[in-house]
């Protein structure tokens, strides 16, 4: 589990598309701080302080520290919105934290022991069908990765969610039947090599009978 970042705000009270307009001259960005049964606050960020953060990676998926005026707040970001031409910050929705909370999140897929995989050493390649994961976490304790080990798989084998040890406290959330998060391919030359020979073999005539 990664540190706790920690982000500076304001709170701000004036809302609509003016106020917000005028926020954006000023270089920041409008915000909101809703859940855990408490009433929304409406807060500035510093707009370089929101890039920075947004394209650090993993924006959804770390908890973050926002401190408004020496309040702090344990949230998670939600959801933002970026300008559709030029990409700016326009407005980002923070999530409150709770006690023993349980989030939704999208978490990176690491693959190791490539050099330990008979089907990648024999020219097979490894076709990644999920590079992250949706899964239910704690709150508390947000996995940095989830860990799939190649050691031993040959082409044809597939590495389902079923496979792998999950972080602790962490459960599958997708829709999605046992997940098939990767294959080992055969190369496309014995593909084509495998075609071929079974095309002739199809092209073959059996001996008529005298």
């Amino acid at each position: 589990m990664a540190a706790t970042k920690v982000l500076k705000a304001q709170a701000r009270e004036g809302v609509g598309k003016g106020a917000a307009r005028e926020l954006r001259r000023q270089g920041l960005v409008p915000a909101v701080i809703y859940g855990d049964k408490k009433p929304p606050v409406t807060i500035s960020i510093a707009y370089k302080d929101a890039m920075k953060s947004i394209y650090a990676g993993g924006f959804l998926s770390h908890v973050i520290e926002l401190d408004v005026d020496g309040t702090k707040h344990q949230v998670i970001p939600r959801d933002y919105q970026l300008d559709p031409v030029k990409d700016f910050a326009m407005h980002v929705d923070f999530l409150r934290i709770g006690k023993g909370a349980k989030l939704n999140v999208q978490v990176h897929v690491n693959f190791i022991n490539e050099e330990l995989s008979p089907g990648l050493k024999r020219g097979g390649t490894l076709n990644i069908v999920h590079h992250t994961l949706d899964l239910t976490v704690d709150a508390a304790n947000i996995p940095e990765e989830v860990v799939v080990d190649l050691t031993g798989l040959d082409i044809g084998d597939a590495v389902h969610i079923s496979n792998i040890k999950l972080p602790a406290g962490a459960t599958d959330h997708s829709h999605e039947a046992d997940v098939t998060i990767a294959t080992i391919v055969a190369p496309s030359a014995l593909k084509s090599s495998e075609g071929g020979e079974a095309e002739a073999s199809e092209g073959e005539e059996e001996p008529k009978a005298e």
